[in-house]
């Protein structure tokens, strides 16, 4: 179990911190969206919430790539990562096998730290 919770780290980090900075620098053209997807972008990017979305994404990249504060970084990127998912489901199936592999790789990281997620998701958290 280690070695895979290693590994979807490293691979979280790596996808979400490249990009994260590409949304910034371009260096890996996008590929061409139409109809909704490109409107849904457009929307994103005139209204400048790519750029926060990119910087949640190079941040919580970066913590997991240095294995800095996994628990924060997960807690950032998992709503990035139903994002990134439901909209390739909805509207660019194009890379929705990427998608379901970033989905994959953040379950296996919620699965390995849930005990530290139990407090947030409970009732009655203990109190000191």
């Amino acid at each position: 179990m280690k070695i895979a919770v290693m590994l979807a780290r490293i691979f979280l980090g790596a996808v979400f911190f490249v990009f994260g900075l590409n949304g910034f620098f371009v260096f890996i053209q996008p590929p061409p969206m139409s109809g909704e997807a490109a409107n849904f972008m457009g929307i994103l990017i005139s209204s400048g919430m790519l750029y926060v979305v990119k910087a949640v994404e190079v941040a919580g990249g970066l913590l997991l790539l240095l294995n800095r504060y996994p628990l924060l970084a997960i807690t950032l990127l998992t709503p990035v990562a139903v994002t990134i998912f439901l909209f390739h489901f909805f509207l660019d199936p194009q890379l929705l096998p990427m998608a379901i592999l970033i989905i994959a790789a953040l379950g296996v990281l919620i699965y390995a730290y849930w005990e530290h997620f139990q407090v947030v998701l409970s009732n009655n958290p203990a109190r000191k």
